[in-house]
């Protein structure tokens, strides 16, 4: 049985050859290429068709002004006030300030626990209101 040649079609953006990798027919060899014909017949400027069997290069505008930074800063501190203006005092999250303050008001760092035995040492079992945990501590 003789080998057929693949037929090949021309992509409608880019004029490239290719050989199809589906059954119906295709217009574009990439999705690439479909995205930008599409992209084209939008009216977007910024994909223009490509010459010499190359792809067109798009442009972009990397550059910072001073105007942007700006805007972007002020968004920011929009964003951060409302949210300020609109959280619940309950829901705000608690600061170091907060904290010390707690623990003046609670009489000190070390709260005896009144339902644990003292240790194999004698020293009484206390909460430490800093790191968390179980401490013992002989006086």
């Amino acid at each position: 049985m003789p080998m057929l040649e693949p037929k090949y079609y021309t992509c409608n953006y880019c004029k490239q050859d290719f050989v199809p990798k589906r059954r119906r027919v295709q217009k574009y060899c990439s999705n690439s290429c479909r995205s930008s014909a599409y992209q084209l017949r939008k009216g977007n400027k910024n994909n223009l068709p490509a010459t010499n069997n190359t792809k067109p290069v798009t442009e972009q505008n990397d550059k910072m002004t001073l105007a942007g930074v700006g805007n972007a800063a002020v968004g920011s501190m929009v964003a951060g006030g409302l949210v300020k203006l609109f959280t619940n005092e309950k829901n705000k999250p608690a600061t170091k300030g907060d904290i010390d303050l707690l623990v003046q008001k609670l009489g000190g760092r070390y709260h005896l626990v009144k339902n644990l035995q003292p240790n194999a040492q004698g020293a009484l079992p206390h909460y430490d209101l800093i790191k968390g945990i179980i401490v013992y501590l002989q006086f």
